[in-house]
């Protein structure tokens, strides 16, 4: 019973203790409070149109007729693209392009409108910037779109000049009705498809670097000499463990509470789970990555080592957990590796639980491996502190 209340007693001393290097190191302070709501604020900011409006685009109309005409109005009524520039031939058109005033080129034969009065295909060329990949998705869907509405307007009043009937006319020329409804992102935003991604990816990384920080400072200034019990030779492994991620656990759990509240309503991110689901699937997660911090803190001496080392795995990891880049394009070896990091599973559970609503049950094989880690994780910190412990430094 003694042996329990000296445990307990020294879980609060570390947890206060915890508390007091959070909130009066200001570096330790940035990173833990400020850094992810600073970081997730501007990047919601920087992704907040969503989608490239109004492209500049060029036409050469080298065939002057009603027809070209009508197809240069049906690009400029697109929503994506603005036709602003209409070169006389493909040459300026390039200076243009090459100059970055334009980033598509679409080429219109002197030939269009004979070869459509013919019924005969009509070539148009369509030159897109690709180096700048959302612009030549917005370029090239919105061209085509254009391009295939006008061929169609034109296939139906043939058919009408030829006697068909307009239903019949618009049977041949649309055999097959759609309706496309974009599930779990309607927009189509870039903001919308990456922001919840980078958002698990900022809480694993803001807690590896400020607890490696702290970590550094415990070993720098000796605190484990200064909290252990009178008449102890140190203080108990398991205690310091738990004294610690109980404190980084209740500051996340209040920045979370604004992410997942105030800032997804702000920006209009997609909200489609029940907030329990959320929290049962965040719980492992932030637990993995606070486990994972201490057992990474152990290895520094300072705190500065802590920022050198970390910081610069965090876009790696955004890249290898599948989120920006498919899971199916990475490497085998390089996918399997990022699982050994919380932000792999977490990123690919948080989408579907957050973004599309998927149960608990739905996404059992990534809290499973949450949990997992989260064992792995505890066991490699508690034997990390204890061989912090037992080194000359700390005794």
């Amino acid at each position: 019973m003694k042996r329990l209340r000296i445990k307990i007693r020294e879980y609060f001393s570390v947890l206060m203790a915890e508390y007091s290097h959070i909130f009066t190191d200001a570096g330790v302070m940035l990173i833990m409070i400020f850094a992810i709501l600073i970081y997730a604020t501007v990047y919601s900011f920087a992704y907040k149109n969503e989608v490239l409006r109004d492209i500049p685009v060029g036409v050469v109309d080298n065939s002057m007729t009603p027809a070209s005409r009508q197809l240069i109005r049906t690009f400029d009524a697109a929503a994506n693209i603005n036709v602003v520039y209409s070169p006389e031939n493909m040459a300026e058109a390039e200076k243009l392009f090459f100059d970055r005033k334009i980033y598509g080129i679409v080429y219109i034969p002197d030939d269009y409108e004979k070869n459509l009065l013919k019924g005969v295909p009509a070539i148009v060329g369509v030159y897109v910037d690709a180096s700048y990949f959302l612009m030549y998705r917005q370029v090239f869907s919105d061209v085509v779109a254009g391009l295939t509405g006008n061929g169609t307007e034109v296939e139906f009043s043939r058919l009408i000049a030829q006697g068909i009937n307009a239903p019949q006319a618009e049977a041949v020329v649309s055999p097959v009705n759609f309706t496309l409804k974009n599930l779990y992102n309607p927009y189509l935003g870039y903001g919308t498809f990456l922001m919840p991604a980078i958002i698990m990816v900022i809480i694993q990384q803001t807690l590896l670097i400020g607890i490696g920080m702290i970590g550094g400072t415990w070993r720098e200034f000796g605190v484990y000499r200064r909290l252990r019990t009178p008449g102890e030779k140190r203080l108990s492994t398991l205690p310091i463990v738990l004294g610690k991620a109980t404190a980084y656990m209740s500051i996340y759990a209040v920045t979370l509470s604004y992410i997942l509240s105030f800032h997804y309503r702000m920006f209009h991110l997609p909200m489609n789970a029940p907030i329990w689901n959320v929290l049962a699937f965040l719980i492992p997660y932030i637990l993995a990555c606070i486990f994972l911090g201490i057992a990474l803190s152990t290895l520094f001496k300072y705190r500065e080592n802590s920022i050198l080392f970390l910081l610069w795995s965090s876009i790696p990891l955004l890249l290898i957990s599948g989120a920006s880049v498919p899971k199916e394009a990475i490497p085998g070896w390089l996918y399997n590796f990022g699982r050994i990091f919380p932000s792999s599973a977490g990123v690919e559970g948080f989408l579907r639980v957050q973004t599309m609503g998927a149960n608990l049950a739905d996404v059992r094989p990534e809290i499973t491996t949450l949990w997992i880690l989260c064992f792995v994780y505890l066991i490699l910190a508690c034997i990390g502190i204890r061989l912090v412990m037992n080194r000359s430094d700390v005794k």
